[in-house]
């Protein structure tokens, strides 16, 4: 077998002459193959005969071998921030939180960005806030992602406690999410406050997803989760935060638990893309936990609208598995291994 980042056709002797991997593509009338269509290629080789030796060298320093071509299946094609820039008043992004591979294959052909909230820490690892996930944490879901996504613009969340010390700190912490995870931006909540922390990562290469409204990062000093803008004398604070995010150069903007009327004047008025939640549907584009989309949440937010039910799914799966697994109907003749027939000798 040739698992991917660990081995890679070299040379294929065929009719005791060396052929390189392209001309065995060629030979077999495959294509340039990926690790995984090699495989099928040399079992089919072998097969048909084509085939008497194979040779297989260990390249565990590198996925690919040098020069090697990526075939049409293996190319990742990600959504890019300025093609996200693009979308502002236009087709409306589409975007989910995701925190495992699994979950980002599944909904990376229907979204446009992937976020690995900080969400996570109450989605996965059943905290009451967002408060407690760490970095590491972090890194270790955006790895997971990134592996799974092959077309959405994935973002992380830079958790509490990572930027808001000093730019630098931001600046140190943000590289390290962009290296070890492979993602393409980072987010991060506050306004004005942090308008000088955006400033400094955006003029160092590092693109930014703002984060305005309700900021679940600083629900010990608001004493809670409260919507914000449902009173006029709060909207200048809210449009002061969400302009000062444009200007320090975010790519958007996350308005998360405003009024609707706020919401959508701040999306006319700023000129990034506002990703809403909680929000309004005039904002450019629209985020919830995917979780609660489907139902495996507890505790569910007013503003988030359920397709499907999944926890009374997997309920109805968990009593039927209990149920045969008790009545003895599983595992079945199906599900089970036999010996392997043991060839008679053939006595002349």
């Amino acid at each position: 077998m040739i698992g991917p980042g660990r081995f890679t056709v070299t040379a294929v002797r065929l009719c005791q002459k060396e052929l390189c991997l392209e001309g065995f593509a060629k030979c077999t009338n495959l294509g340039y193959p990926s690790h995984a269509f090699v495989d099928r290629a040399v079992l089919s080789a072998r097969q048909s005969g084509l085939i008497n030796h194979l040779e297989l060298t260990d390249l565990r320093a590198a996925q690919r071998a040098p020069g090697m071509r990526m075939s049409g299946h293996d190319k990742i094609h990600r959504l890019t921030v300025p093609k996200i820039l693009e979308r502002k008043a236009g087709k409306p992004i589409v975007c989910l939180t995701a925190y495992t591979a699994p979950m980002a294959r599944l909904l990376d052909p229907h979204v446009d960005l992937l976020l690995v909230g900080d969400s996570v820490a109450m989605v996965i690892y059943g905290m009451d806030t967002t408060l407690g996930i760490t970095l590491d944490h972090m890194i270790l879901h955006g790895q997971a992602v990134t592996r799974g996504a092959r077309r959405a613009l994935v973002a992380v969340d830079m958790p509490f406690g990572t930027y808001e010390e000093s730019p630098a700190v931001a600046y140190r912490n943000a590289v390290r999410i962009i290296q070890e995870t492979g993602c393409a931006a980072v987010k991060l909540e506050g306004g004005v406050r942090m308008k000088e922390t955006i400033t400094f990562l955006v003029d160092r290469g590092i693109p930014v997803m703002g984060h305005v409204g309700l900021l679940p990062q600083s629900i010990n000093m608001k004493g809670g989760y409260r919507v914000v803008g449902r009173q006029r004398r709060e909207w200048s604070e809210v449009e002061s935060d969400a302009q000062a995010v444009a200007d320090a150069g975010a790519f958007c903007v996350v308005l998360e638990g405003v009024a609707e009327p706020l919401a959508k004047r701040i999306t006319e008025s700023i000129p990034i893309p506002t990703i809403g939640i909680g929000a309004s549907s005039h904002c450019d584009g629209q985020i919830l936990v995917t979780e609660d989309m489907i139902g495996l949440s507890e505790h569910t937010p007013s503003f988030v609208k359920k397709y499907l039910h999944l926890d009374e799914m997997i309920v109805s799966a968990a009593e039927s598995y209990a149920s045969d697994v008790r009545a003895r109907r599983f595992p079945g003749t199906g599900h089970v291994y036999g010996l392997k027939a043991v060839p008679k000798r053939v006595v002349s």
